[in-house]
């Protein structure tokens, strides 16, 4: 299993946690967008929060969707999850390159920019639930982590890190999210907070050869780690020719003419994986039968 997620519990489930590692899916998705490093950095943290986040819901169709609309060169960033491991995205300019920050890192948050943070859960009820907050420092972790405390009102931690290699292929990446349940005890929370503090980058612990597993074992091991659950994660798109058809004929006869009489064939992009479908004049007219 190359990635997967980690689920636990601690403190006599007065803490829950996840971690995962997901260097194959965020190298996919940097393969199939073309994406810079700033650009991979971005998208790659958002993929792996939003797996770990799709795995904490429990129906077998909900779909979580991450999207942060911000006013930086990246223009935009979205990713959706289910609850089996299942995980897609993009962003708005794959190729934006910017100077590094004042710490001579990827600056994520200044290809971010100012803007907002929407949380869209769809668990099968007649409306989806929502969220949205702004964000605070483009930086996405501690977005989510304020996410989390205000929208959830679960108190929480959020780590995600992406590492490059110098021909601007993925190295490491992988995040945890450690949430306080309403019940925890001061003690519990204080010495959890004491914990984070000494926590170095979610990268240098991967790059070390950290495991999820032992990540949450150095966050987590004085207070009792129980790992519950292991789940493969992966970079999948459920788009498909027949799908892609279904769309292009719910645009309407008149529009499937116009097509038609420009006697070209027409390529549809999937904004998610990047793939090309095309449909030849004569696949057209036979859509047209179909709209019929």
């Amino acid at each position: 299993m190359l990635d997967y997620i980690v689920r636990a519990t601690a403190a006599d489930s007065q803490i829950r946690a996840f971690a995962a590692t997901t260097r194959e899916m965020v190298e996919f998705a940097r393969n199939a967008h073309n994406t810079s490093p700033v650009a991979t950095a971005a998208l790659g943290r958002l993929l792996t929060a939003g797996a770990m986040m799709g795995s904490m819901m429990k129906g077998e169709k909900d779909v979580l969707t991450l999207q942060i609309k911000a006013g930086g060169p990246l223009k935009g960033i979205t990713v959706t999850a289910d609850s089996h491991g299942n995980v897609k995205g993009y962003v708005g300019n794959p190729n934006v390159v910017i100077p590094a920050n004042s710490k001579g890192k990827l600056d994520v948050a200044g290809a971010v920019g100012p803007g907002f943070l929407n949380v869209i859960k769809d668990l099968g009820m007649k409306e989806p639930y929502s969220g949205q907050t702004m964000l605070q420092t483009c930086e996405i972790a501690e977005d989510l982590t304020y996410y989390f405390a205000t929208s959830e009102q679960v108190p929480s931690a959020v780590g995600l890190g992406v590492l490059m290699n110098k021909e601007n292929t993925v190295r490491q990446a992988g995040g945890f999210i450690i949430q306080l349940m309403p019940f925890a005890e001061e003690r519990v929370i204080a010495g959890l907070e004491k914990k984070l503090k000494e926590v170095t980058s979610v990268t240098a612990m991967l790059d070390a050869g950290k495991s999820p597993e032992q990540i949450l074992e150095n966050l987590l091991g004085e207070f009792g780690l129980e790992i519950n659950e292991t789940t493969p994660t992966r970079f999948a798109c459920s788009c498909s020719k027949e799908r892609v058809e279904k769309a292009v004929i719910s645009i309407g006869k008149k529009e499937l003419n116009d097509m038609i009489n420009e006697g070209k064939p027409i390529e549809v992009n999937c904004h998610f994986c990047n793939t090309n479908y095309t449909f030849t004049v004569e696949e057209l007219k036979e859509m047209l039968t179909k709209a019929s």
